[in-house]
């Protein structure tokens, strides 16, 4: 009979941390695509929606801060990524001009990640009212015509 107290109370807590875990409602959307493995052509311009507006359970009024994405592997050549990123809002249309630290200044990578692929993420409109159901096209404006080590590029929110 204790045993079995004890049994459920661990179920309980176990169910209570499960469910405490869960968040606060929040849902997270991405949209990633993988670059050509021969590199990205300097004129290419990935489009990515960050939601998919044909599900029918998506959070279609939903405004929230913009995140960009970058998985490169060891082979990435340079320390830094500049990108062209482009989106908008009811209103206007932004393009920013990022750059994307990638190593510090030892050659050390700054990203997360096992093995050879290495993830970073920022945030792009911390405060901005962007349409999440809109595209956003995003360019390398490195001054090479092939840009070679970018794995995949990706966009999300929250």
């Amino acid at each position: 009979m204790k045993s079995l107290r004890h049994i459920l109370s661990a179920i309980v807590v176990l169910t209570g941390l499960t469910v405490a875990s869960c968040g606060r409602g929040e849902r997270t959307y991405s949209n990633w695509t993988h670059l050509p493995v021969d590199g990205w052509a300097y004129g290419d311009t990935i489009i990515l929606t960050p939601i998919d507006t044909t599900l029918h359970d998506n959070d279609s009024t939903l405004r929230a801060p913009l995140r960009l994405g970058v998985s490169h592997s060891n082979s990435y050549p340079y320390s830094n990524l500049w990108l062209e990123v482009t989106y908008r809002s009811d209103r206007y249309i932004y393009r920013d001009t990022i750059d994307l630290e990638l190593a510090d200044v030892y050659g050390r990578w700054l990203g997360k990640g096992l093995g050879t692929g290495l993830q970073h993420e920022i945030t792009l409109t911390p405060r901005a009212d962007i349409d999440v159901r809109m595209p956003v096209a995003v360019r390398h404006i490195m001054r090479v015509d092939t840009l070679r080590g970018v794995d995949m590029i990706g966009v999300s929110i929250r």
